[in-house]
């Protein structure tokens, strides 16, 4: 997709940023985000998208209105968007097998490989672990 640095980022990243209830989170999500935004190096997938606002609408306390998690989701569409379709979804069971993942953490990491990401932001995983090239970097680990 592109030659430049890519970083991926994980629904949990999102949400974590749109959440007040985690404060701390929050604040590092936030950070991690206003990076990305500068350097303009932030990808996303519609899995990610999806995610985020479901659990904005339904998971958060209080919920997120649905039309401000909508203006989320369209304001992260900007940023490049990896579409899941069906070869990712093989891509991803494969991976899934091989790794050892879930099938959803399996859709992640092939998005950003998709993507040309070599760094995927995320609480899952295992921060350092290396998957399909892409580092981990989780961070919240300190905050956990």
């Amino acid at each position: 997709m592109t030659s430049s640095p890519r970083t991926f980022i994980d629904t949990n990243v999102l949400t974590y940023a749109h959440d007040a209830s985690d404060t701390e989170k929050q604040r590092i999500a936030r950070a991690v985000l206003e990076e990305l935004w500068a350097d303009r190096s932030g990808v996303v997938s519609t899995q990610v998208l999806q995610e985020f606002y479901v659990v904005a609408t339904r998971k958060f306390r209080p919920p997120m209105p649905r039309r401000e998690a909508r203006e989320v989701v369209a304001l992260y569409s900007t940023w490049p968007v990896v579409q899941v379709d069906v070869e990712l979804i093989l891509d991803a069971a494969s991976l899934e097998d091989e790794a050892q993942l879930s099938f959803w953490d399996a859709l992640i990491v092939e998005a950003a490989r998709r993507a040309g990401a070599d760094r995927i932001v995320s609480e899952d995983f295992g921060s350092g672990r290396r998957l399909a090239g892409i580092v981990i970097a989780n961070p919240f680990h300190a905050a956990s």
